[in-house]
């Protein structure tokens, strides 16, 4: 197999920040951007694959201004066959702390692995039936069958909180999973239904989309609750029912009831969009990311919409452990048209567009992954660079290549003011 070079650095790049950003002060953003190195994680069947693809989610240190937290997801993969080809079947979904020196530098402060409750370092491996799978089979670099992980995860979303552990979300259970401070898991909440512990999310959730789990999730500024975003339609009651591709669902999370509520989210656009990170603005107001799968550079979608959860219709219904959720006229919400679910008096989150980065930026990425709000209408913006491989199409890793520039992907992060 060729020798695929995957990314070294992550890039900071700032656009309209102000020296009197109270969320950024003592900050100096003059020398920006900065270049920073990651370490080799391994090589693996010719593929050298280095400590990038952080992105996935991305959090604040929730007291000390300029750090911040990203995350990867599963670890460098391709489509191959009727499953996924893990290039580096060992890696371990991991936390980076970082920060914004004074001097406008960036200093990675700490790696943190995620970890099962006995403390032994997890991997991106799909769970094994009843503990959250997806279906989907799991090769490895040479197409070899690999087996599953019980605690495995596809980290979508990170949650500092301010006790100093985290909680993460992913693609599989659907999982919110709770780690300390090290990274060694706490409690995993899941799908009714799903076998990881007592407190739990509606069974319905377990319908989701494989690969397109809880993509974002923030915590509430008052710390209360968690507040989970779906990446697409649910396959809610089938894949072939559920017809309504613009309709996808926001979760909540009480904290110390475990209580849940749901709400609508529509979508601008159709079943290949998806709706990634969300970051509070305050306990009842959000901004949430919708985008494409092309780059921002040839015509893709990369967009922050304000929301609110305020005249919201809570859509749980009265039976959590119903797989198939609230119906309206014996048709699920996924199947019900925008029109039928108006007049059955439900009511979607209001939103409005914050930012479109692709006019705002020419933002050249493809996977706009996380978003932390700064205050003042500044947020942080980060991308999944993929650890700067793509599927050729015959499941193997060939480079990651922006069209705008003509150079591999690599992990940014930038600074942009909102509406």
């Amino acid at each position: 197999m060729k020798k695929i070079l995957l990314p070294l650095v992550l890039l900071l790049a700032v656009v309209s920040c102000k020296d009197d950003d109270s969320a950024s002060q003592d900050i100096n953003y003059s020398k920006l951007p900065q270049q920073f190195p990651f370490t080799t994680l391994a090589t693996q069947n010719g593929v050298n694959v280095i400590n990038g693809g952080f992105g996935s989610g991305a959090a604040a240190h929730p007291t000390r201004k300029g750090e911040f937290y990203v995350i990867t997801d599963r670890g460098p993969n391709t489509a191959y066959l009727n499953g996924i080809k893990f290039l580096v079947p060992d890696f371990t979904p991991t936390i980076m702390h970082f920060k914004i020196n004074a001097e406008g530098n960036i200093e990675v402060i700490k790696y943190i692995k995620l970890k099962n409750p006995s403390g032994q370092p997890i991997t991106g491996l799909p769970n094994p039936v009843g503990m959250g799978s997806t279906g989907e089979i799991a090769y490895g670099a040479n197409g070899n069958l690999l087996g599953t992980d019980n605690y495995g995860l596809d980290s979508e979303s990170i949650v500092a909180a301010a006790d100093g552990t985290f909680w993460v979300s992913d693609e599989y259970g659907p999982h919110i999973v709770h780690y300390s401070a090290e990274g060694v898991e706490m409690e995993r909440i899941s799908p009714i239904g799903v076998n990881t512990g007592t407190r739990k999310l509606p069974a319905v959730f377990a319908k989701r989309r494989p690969n397109r789990g809880m993509e974002g999730m923030c915590m509430t500024p008052d710390g209360k609750m968690l507040v989970g975003t779906m990446q697409s339609t649910m396959y809610v009651p089938t894949k072939a029912l559920a017809t309504n591709t613009t309709l996808t669902r926001i979760v909540t999370f009480d904290l110390t009831t475990g209580q849940t509520k749901q709400y609508l989210y529509k979508q601008d656009g159709g079943a290949s969009d998806s709706v990634c990170d969300i970051t509070p603005i305050s306990n009842t107001e959000f901004l949430v990311i919708e985008r494409d799968g092309n780059f921002g550079s040839v015509g893709g979608v990369k967009k922050v919409y304000r929301i609110s959860l305020n005249g919201a219709s809570d859509v749980t219904g009265t039976d959590l452990t119903a797989v198939d959720g609230m119906k309206i006229n014996g048709k699920t919400l996924e199947q019900s048209s925008w029109d039928e679910i108006n007049a059955a008096g439900l009511k979607p989150v209001s939103k409005t567009l914050a930012v479109d980065l692709v006019a705002k930026l020419g933002y050249e990425h493809d996977k706009f992954e996380g978003i932390v709000y700064l205050g003042n209408n500044k947020l942080a913006v980060f991308n999944d660079d993929d650890f700067g491989v793509v599927d050729d199409g015959n499941g193997n890793p060939k480079t990651k290549i922006l069209p705008k520039t003509g150079k591999q992907d690599k992990g940014t992060m930038y600074i942009v003011d909102i509406q």
